[in-house]
């Protein structure tokens, strides 16, 4: 027989052969093939328990075939979360089982619409979108700027997206659906010429549709006021008719009557066809009306009142054809709507020939430009105006505007008529804009030392901005200025100023922040798409964040886009060709019915929870309290972080996590660089000769790398299997060939299982109590350091004392001294013990002196309280 010390060097010296070879035995690979073609296909632990030759490859993997019999106690750890310290598993004293529930993930993925990260990241979008909007305008704005004089005829402006974009905002020029051959027209129409292309053909029809709505403004004002006055009299015959009205009042009634027959009588005479038609459908409305009370007689006979009936139909035909006060107050509003709609639709092509300069030709004029400077100006500051919400170059605008206009102010009148400089106002005093122009006009003129006066006694919750807006002006309580005064010092100019600039988009901070706190509420109770879609909330701000709000997309597109399958490229979204609508589908998590899903995660919950576990044992190893309370902070710090992560490419840039990763894995993160651990990210598995399969720890690159859901292109994809990780899975046939090399090995000599058994768990070894909790470990332990049988009768806490006198176990995750270690130990193995019959042997095959599977289970039980 060859030595222990040979065979275990022989072994060791390339593990990764030695394991190649026992995975290339034929019961071995049929066995693992097996396994790897079928636990994709499982989707319940009643599945996995059924099918005896995967559940029996897992348990012998993890070291628990002695306990393939259990299917009941090992449904209980496997459904165990592994997240509760109280949970089944996690209460049992072997870790083995712990790993063995880690394996796999029952009940571990979570189906919801939108993750807690998911819901951060769109609302970090959103916020990032509104603060760029300031400097996307103004970057849009030094472009067109700067390009407009590089423009030397109408197509190549028309051709240049940005542009075109650009002046279609600022006229109302639909991008979507508008006619090319029209805009260029107004483009280079001359309003003077007669022949121009927008005089042919628009000027026309906008002339018509400005006299139809001023014929339509005046008479339906006229009726509006006929209608009124006729009402008035009716009131005023009733008010006259009362014993108790004056004939003083009488008097004043009747002049106020008559006032108002004369402005019916001119209305009539504007308006004679429509004003008799109406008053004609008025007197058989009245006939009407009359025959009704007629027919209210009791005493009126079945013939009488048939008669009254028919008379009646007979009066309602004729008023069907006639046309009435609702008649034409209809009509006027309808012709009033259209022609405002076609007055606005062709002032667009009017203010495009008003406003550039392209000759007939569509060139541009010698020694000119497409746009004069002034004209270029307005249609920049319109642009700005044109922002979705209050921005600092609009706010400056306005600025310039106050301080070049409040110097030629003398009256509070002139302030109430000039909408920006009321609002200005308000919005630097910090009033609601709901605030009245009567109200600003009272603040401005009170009387600030007059405690009865309105700044003094009325606000309320305002009441200090109204004394302060008060003090920054210097009008009299009449309402004008003293003789050499300004409406503002130059400090009361700066103090509304100052005040504005840091005002100016509180009204938008408010709404945004109301937004965001409704977005939170109304995601909790979003169950499928429908319910996502129906909510305006919601979707104002999704479709903000992702720019989308302007595209007026139907509900039926953007169900389609939630819905779509992101890991095919042949999916909806993809077709699109538009980021934003990707960025929306990524966002949330619905299946193609519209419900629920699984978020596309870089690494599974389960795996998420292992790697966190991993890095915190690794860390927490020899460790004082502080370090693994910091230990245990970076785990949470990493289990919020990776569900961010959505490529490659954002994991290896955030090094904080791949020192993580790296440490959970037993890797060194001085020895690793970034650039090393992308190789080992874009290699390929299955070819041999990739990077990662030359490196020698190629079994931990392989794990950890399997661990995330990176494609080939670095972005997330869906895991491929169902109940168990692909690193669960090159996990478990590792593990399987490890227990398959040491059984098989151990059957000629066991000093070599022992040896391997020890090589394989000594990561796991904490303590001196780890080593005496396992006796495998422990014969090694004995007879590396010739401690005497004898000793293992002593109490446990001799035995602690007496092997950290004899072996530093901080020793065992150094490779160097861990491999001497086992040197000895095989060097030593021979001389020390019967190899034909070792304890060794009796150990690892469960008979002898080892703990029966039975005794294994109670003692479980009772720790537990039984089942």
């Amino acid at each position: 027989m060859v030595s222990t010390y040979i065979d275990y060097n022989l072994l060791t010296r390339d593990m990764k052969t030695s394991l190649q070879r026992t995975a290339q035995q034929t019961l071995v690979a049929r066995e693992t093939e097996y396994y790897k073609a079928n636990i994709g296909n499982v989707t319940s632990i009643d599945e996995f328990l059924g099918d005896y030759r995967l559940y029996a490859y897992a348990m012998k993997a993890h070291g628990l075939e002695d306990m393939t019999y259990a299917k009941a106690f090992m449904r209980k750890v496997l459904e165990s979360d592994l997240s509760d310290d109280n949970s089944y598993a996690n209460m049992l004293t072997d870790e083995r089982y712990q790993n063995f529930a880690r394996a796999f993930s029952f009940s571990q993925s979570t189906e919801v619409v939108q993750s807690g990260a998911q819901e951060d990241a769109l609302i970090g979008l959103y916020n990032q979108t509104i603060a760029n909007v300031d400097s996307k305008m103004a970057e849009e704005t030094r472009y067109y700027d700067t390009m407009m004089d590089t423009i030397t005829n109408v197509d190549q402006f028309l051709q240049n997206d940005r542009l075109r974009s650009y002046a279609f905002r600022v006229f109302g020029v639909d991008e979507k659906y508008f006619n090319f051959a029209d805009v260029r027209g107004a483009l280079v129409s001359d309003l003077n010429d007669p022949n121009s292309y927008f005089n042919t053909k628009f000027e026309p029809a906008l002339t018509e549709a400005l006299a139809t709505k001023a014929s339509s403004d005046q008479a339906l004002s006229a009726l509006s006021s006929r209608v009124q006055s006729q009402s008035r009299i009716t009131a005023i015959d009733a008010l006259m008719a009362l014993p108790e009205t004056s004939d003083e009042d009488k008097v004043t009634l009747q002049a106020e009557k008559t006032t108002l027959q004369n402005n019916i009588a001119t209305i009539n005479a504007a308006f004679p066809e429509m004003t008799s038609n109406i008053d004609a459908y008025a007197g058989v409305e009245a006939e009407i009306s009359g025959l009704r009370t007629q027919m209210a007689d009791p005493d009126l006979t079945e013939a009488e009142r048939a008669a009254l009936q028919a008379q009646i139909d007979q009066r309602q035909t004729t008023l069907s054809t006639m046309k009435g006060v609702n008649f034409y107050a209809a009509d006027l509003k309808t012709k009033q709507s259209e022609s405002t709609a076609t007055i606005g639709r062709l002032a667009v092509f009017k203010d495009l020939a008003l406003m550039y300069d392209f000759a007939a030709d569509g060139s541009v004029p010698a020694g000119g430009t497409a746009q004069a400077e002034d004209s270029r100006k307005a249609t920049k500051e319109v642009y700005a105006y044109k922002a979705p919400r209050a921005t600092t170059s609009v706010a400056l605008l306005h600025k310039a505007y106050y301080e070049d206009t409040i110097g030629t102010i003398t009256t509070v009148a002139q302030i109430k008529s000039d909408s920006r400089l009321y609002s200005y106002i308000l919005t630097a005093a910090g009033l609601p804009s709901s605030t009245t122009v009567a109200t600003l006009e009272s603040i401005l003129t009170s009387d600030p030392n007059d405690p009865a006066s309105f700044v003094n006694t009325k606000g309320g919750e305002y009441n200090a901005a109204y004394k302060e807006l008060r003090a920054a002006f210097n009008f009299q309580t009449d309402g004008t200025l003293a003789a050499g005064d300004k409406p503002q010092t130059a400090a009361q100019t700066k103090w509304t100023s100052d005040n504005y600039m840091v005002r100016y988009n509180d009204a938008d901070e408010a709404a945004d922040a109301s937004l965001i706190k409704s977005f939170k509420s109304l995601m909790s109770v979003v169950s499928n798409v429908d319910d996502l879609l129906s909510d305006t909330k919601i979707m104002k701000l999704a479709l903000t964040a992702v720019g989308l709000e302007n595209e007026g997309d139907t509900v039926r597109k953007m169900k389609k886009v939630l819905t779509s399958d992101l890991t095919d490229p042949k999916s909806y979204v993809y077709t699109l060709k538009d980021d934003r609508y990707l960025q929306l589908a990524k966002a949330f998590n619905f299946n193609a019915d519209g419900s629920a899903g699984v978020p596309m995660l870089a690494q599974a919950e389960s795996e998420i929870l292992n790697t966190a576990k991993s890095y915190v044992i690794e860390k927490s190893r020899f460790a004082t309290e502080d370090e693994k309370t910091k230990a245990t902070a970076e785990s949470k710090y990493y289990s919020a972080e990776i569900e961010k992560i959505k490529s490659l490419d954002d994991l290896l840039s955030n090094r904080r996590l791949v020192d993580f990763v790296l440490v959970a894995a037993k890797l060194d993160p001085e020895t690793v660089t970034t650039d090393y651990l992308r190789k080992m990210f874009e290699a390929d598995p299955n070819d041999p000769n990739s990077f990662i399969n030359t490196e020698p720890n190629t079994t931990i690159y392989k794990e950890l790398v399997a661990s995330y859901n990176f494609g080939n292109t670095g972005d997330l994809v869906r895991p491929e299997f169902g109940i168990q990780t692909k690193r669960g899975l090159l996990e478990t046939e590792d593990l399987y060939l490890n227990q398959t090399l040491e059984q098989q090995r151990g059957e000629e000599n066991a000093g070599v299982r022992l040896a391997l058994y020890f090589r394989r768990q000594a990561s796991t070894i904490n303590t001196a109590y780890d080593l005496l909790a396992d006796s495998a470990l422990m014969q090694v332990v004995r007879t590396t350091f010739s401690i005497p049988e004898a000793m293992s009768t002593a109490d446990v806490d001799i035995q602690y004392a007496y092997i950290n006198r004899v072996l530093d176990v901080k020793d065992l995750q150094d490779p160097e001294k861990l491999e001497k270690l086992l040197l000895r130990f095989t060097a030593l193995y021979d001389v020390e013990n019967n190899v034909d019959m070792s304890g060794a042997q009796i150990i690892l095959s469960g008979g002898g002196g080892g703990i029966s599977a039975d005794t294994l289970f109670s003692l479980s039980q009772l720790r537990l309280g039984g089942f």
